[in-house]
């Protein structure tokens, strides 16, 4: 049986993920018509063409998307080892591709990136910011911050705390409209809505006894971004339902009040997540074991 060639497989990550055949040859320090030669012996012991060739772009197959994530992990496992063997005394280089929510990602992860930047000199950080959740594997994400609920996954997670959620409204939305004592009277109310979740347009709120009721909040405002909701909560024009992270300081400083205390809709914690492999090159295990000391 013949030995796989990794390096036809490690040049198809590179192709597929820079997009061009040039490109890769770059990153690789190989010439282009190796590069060419490689995918074309990959595809020949396949029996599959990997990728479309024109001549303005390339772009993968149907079998090349199947069989890219392959790719990725050979790439990747083999990146791991390679950086394993060097002598732990040498500076950590190269990137690492960084995922997080993009409230959270300026309030509390920004600073830390900066530490860690400083920490680590010779290690280069693509941090992308997005509310909506990455494929780590399909997009080339080393790790990721989560804030949720994760349902059970091949991915590796590793929960660093509790995130706290409130029901928040300024005392002037208090003084005008009165506060709600139970969660069915949110109906009656202007409320705020996340929209980047199952179902926002019904919320699903328990209880501190586990006693669950579901309600239609009249919506006055949503959005995909919890920050942004934040002036018109203080101004006094509803009522939301925001994270620790987001309305803590607001909550100390009395322009928000906590409202219907006890009752929640759902637990949620905040995460590292990676992916399944358990070898990661060094310079990431550096980042994420730095994010664990450091992210609150």
């Amino acid at each position: 049986m013949a030995l796989p060639d990794y390096e036809a497989w490690a040049i198809l990550e590179a192709v597929a993920r820079l997009g061009s055949f040039t490109a890769a040859a770059d990153e690789l320090s190989l010439s282009k018509p190796t590069i060419s030669k490689a995918i074309s012996r990959l595809e020949r012991s396949l029996g599959t063409v990997l990728f479309h060739r024109t001549s303005r772009k390339i772009s993968l197959s149907t079998a090349g998307q199947t069989l890219l994530p392959h790719a990725q992990q050979i790439a990747h496992v083999g990146e791991a080892a390679m950086e394993a063997a060097r002598d732990t005394t040498h500076l950590l280089k190269g990137q690492v591709r960084l995922a997080a929510p993009l409230s959270y990602g300026l309030s509390h992860l920004a600073p830390v990136i900066a530490n860690f930047m400083c920490a680590y000199p010779e290690i280069t950080v693509d941090l992308q910011l997005n509310d909506a959740r990455v494929d780590l594997v399909e997009e080339g994400f080393d790790c990721a911050i989560r804030i949720a609920d994760l349902p059970d996954s091949s991915l590796r997670v590793i929960q660093l705390r509790k995130v706290d959620i409130y029901f928040v409204a300024a005392p002037a939305y208090i003084t005008r409209m009165s506060e709600p004592r139970t969660p069915g009277e949110l109906a009656g109310h202007d409320c705020f809505i996340y929209s980047n979740t199952r179902g926002p347009e019904v919320w699903h709120i328990t209880g501190p006894n586990g006693q669950t009721v579901n309600v239609r909040p009249k919506c006055r405002f949503q959005s995909n971004n919890g920050d942004v909701m934040l002036p018109a909560l203080i101004a006094g024009r509803g009522i939301g339902y925001l994270p620790d992270f987001l309305c803590q300081n607001a909550l100390d400083a009395g322009t928000l009040i906590n409202i219907l205390p006890g009752w929640r809709m759902g637990d949620i914690t905040l995460n590292i997540v990676m992916p399944p492999s358990r070898l990661r090159p060094a310079r990431v295990d550096a980042l994420v074991n730095f994010l664990k000391d450091n992210l609150r």
